[in-house]
């Protein structure tokens, strides 16, 4: 804790990370923007947000990993192996990294490969960094964490998980404060599957919400979202346990039900907009969409897994395949369903 924390990222919840932090130790935030860089810098500003002092920005990553033991990645999930590409040679297995990026890691082309449609190796942002570097100490920053809420000031909690106890205390005493509590948790694998699928339910609830179809229905998604999650997750080696916790339901739940959520504001939108597409949609859309990005490797695992996810096929058939909304709630509907709970 004698040295800065690193931030590697300058979007919403970069923005965020690096505030909290700022409340107990001095932060050094990474972003390939010069404009970026001299605004925190000079005024300590940025996006319309005021930084302590203490916060410093530098676009070299050389000063990241020399100056920074603990270091956390808070970018996009497409974009995250790229960077640490760029990073991963420059770090030691005495960094520490707690990541923040809610989202799967896969090629493009492979999984476009018709003749093989199975053959992108889907990896977490735990993995690709085990991938990409030499760190041992990793671990994942993940629950009910609504960027604006956070900044706000108003009251929040997240789970640290690792397999390594030094990283969930590490984490713990960087990020805690009066109005932020922070959990821990040995199921890595767990929280990250969690936070990176639940943004699929979170858009789905968007359109309910764009519809203005109510709250049962929503309850009702969001229980058997909820439900498809831990089945898919089991599949792929996650324990259960986890997504009844901060990082599982809890993240869920705030990302499901919040305009804040661009998750769901995304769904929303498909729901108030339907005379545009999808692409247009997400072009007009300010930060990256993690839900959109993540139901095409998801739709891919579930038939690989052999799983019937209803809500996550119909979901994927209207974003990628221009199914109709008002079709998708009827085929939901008359789904048949038998046991409440069947995991």
């Amino acid at each position: 804790m004698n040295k800065p924390v690193g931030v590697i990222g300058s979007g919403s919840f970069g923005v965020t990370v690096s505030k909290l932090l700022s409340h107990n130790v001095d932060v050094l935030l990474f972003s390939r923007r010069a404009h970026v860089v001299d605004s925190i810098n000079n005024e300590h500003t940025h996006m319309g947000y005021k930084f302590d002092p203490r916060v410093r920005a530098t676009s070299n990553p050389h000063d990241i990993a020399d100056q920074c033991s603990m270091i956390f990645p808070v970018i996009p999930s497409k974009s995250f192996r790229s960077v640490m590409q760029t990073f991963g040679p420059l770090l030691n297995p005495g960094h520490l990294l707690i990541h923040a990026t809610k989202g799967l890691d896969w090629d493009d082309d492979e999984a476009n490969d018709e003749a093989n449609p199975f053959a992108a190796k889907v990896s977490t942002m735990s993995e690709v960094i085990r991938q990409e570097s030499t760190v041992v100490r990793i671990g994942a920053m993940s629950g009910p964490n609504l960027a604006k809420e956070i900044l706000a000031g108003q009251p929040a909690g997240t789970v640290i998980a690792s397999e390594f106890d030094e990283v969930i205390l590490a984490g713990r005493r960087a990020l805690k404060s009066k109005h932020f509590y922070v959990f821990g948790s040995h199921d890595l694998k767990g929280a990250e599957l969690a936070g990176a699928f639940k943004n699929i339910i979170a858009v789905a609830s968007g359109v309910l919400g764009g519809l203005n179809l109510g709250k049962n229905i929503q309850a009702l998604l969001i229980t058997r979202g909820l439900s498809e999650i831990i089945k898919l997750g089991m599949a792929m080696g996650a324990d259960k346990k986890s997504y009844f916790g901060i990082s599982g339901m809890g993240d869920l739940v705030a990302t499901a039900t919040s305009t804040d959520s661009r998750n769901y504001a995304f769904g929303y939108r498909m729901a108030q907009e339907r005379n545009k597409t999808v692409t247009e949609l997400l072009e007009e859309s300010k930060e990256v969409v993690e839900g959109v990005r993540t139901l095409k490797v998801a739709n891919m695992l579930a038939q690989k897994h052999k799983l019937h996810l209803p809500i996550m096929s119909i979901i994927y058939k209207i974003v990628y395949e221009d199914f109709e909304i008002s079709n998708a709630i009827e085929y939901l509907m008359s789904y048949p369903y038998t046991a409440d709970v069947d995991f």
